[in-house]
């Protein structure tokens, strides 16, 4: 016991001022760190940049200067950091070899944050789906359908491919088609539309709707009816002009023809 008390005291001598200043790294390193993560995260608000990308690289950078701290208070102790940070450095590779994938969606979910192509609450439609947008994670975006169904998507697939956003606009067109009999008089149809259109409180002023002959087609007269609306109120418009346009139609006594076709039954030897 005498001999293990006398190599502690030893030890403490040799080493004690060496312990000390690396317990003082460490204190002071990890002080520092948040120092500089809360300076960054300050900068980084005053430039508007979205609160989850700033959250997630002060997380980085504060456990990137904290692992250089731990490893100048080991090395200060007398461990071999040179080694350890090898095997560090192995075990990094290896999981980024692993894990590519997933750093792939990451990369593209950073990509996603910063130029914002789209934003919570915005209908999409991304890596073949469509619907509105919920969230938008470090990996992945998740998005409603419009039967409510809960759809996750890599960030990377959203990225390769076309991203068509809906609502990110402040109008959208509506593109009605309304087929009349080639007996039916034209005008009378589109003052038919022009009414459906004009009494519908949510189309817009401005641009104008157009109502015109598109198609002379096999078995009717094809007409547009396309009207203005905001991105929020397209889908009402869309049911409630489509609905009303077939009731004012019939009012107006135009015959919504369709396509009809005459079988004729021939015996054999007739």
């Amino acid at each position: 016991m005498e001999e293990l008390w006398k190599k502690m005291v030893e030890y403490v001598a040799a080493y004690g001022l060496n312990i000390i200043v690396a317990i003082l790294i460490f204190i002071i390193g990890k002080w520092l760190a948040r120092i500089a993560t809360n300076i960054f995260e300050t900068i980084m608000n005053k430039t508007h940049v979205d609160p989850t990308l700033s959250s997630f690289f002060k997380n980085i950078i504060y456990v990137g200067i904290l692992a250089f701290v731990v490893i100048a208070a080991l090395s200060k102790l007398g461990v071999q950091t040179t080694s350890l940070v090898a095997v560090v450095g192995a075990a990094g590779l290896a999981i980024g070899l692993a894990l590519q994938g997933s750093l792939a969606n990451f990369a593209a979910g950073v990509l996603l944050i910063i130029f914002k192509p789209f934003k919570v609450g915005d209908f999409i439609e991304a890596g073949g789906a469509s619907g509105t947008v919920n969230e938008i994670q470090i990996f992945n975006t998740v998005i409603s359908s419009l039967d409510n169904r809960k759809i996750v998507i890599p960030n990377s697939k959203v990225t390769g491919d076309n991203i068509i956003n809906f609502t990110g606009i402040e109008k959208r067109r509506i593109d009605l088609v309304f087929g009349i009999s080639y007996s039916d008089n034209i005008k009378t149809a589109k003052e038919a539309l022009e009414k459906v259109v004009k009494e519908n409180p949510r189309v817009l002023k401005s641009p104008p709707p157009v109502i015109a002959v598109s198609a002379l087609a096999e078995s009717s007269v094809n007409l547009v009816c396309r009207p203005w609306v905001k991105p929020e109120d397209y889908w009402e418009v869309y049911f409630d002009v489509t609905e009303k346009g077939k009731i004012e139609l019939e009012k107006a006594g135009i015959t919504i023809p369709f396509p009809q076709r005459d079988v004729h039954i021939y015996k054999q030897g007739e």
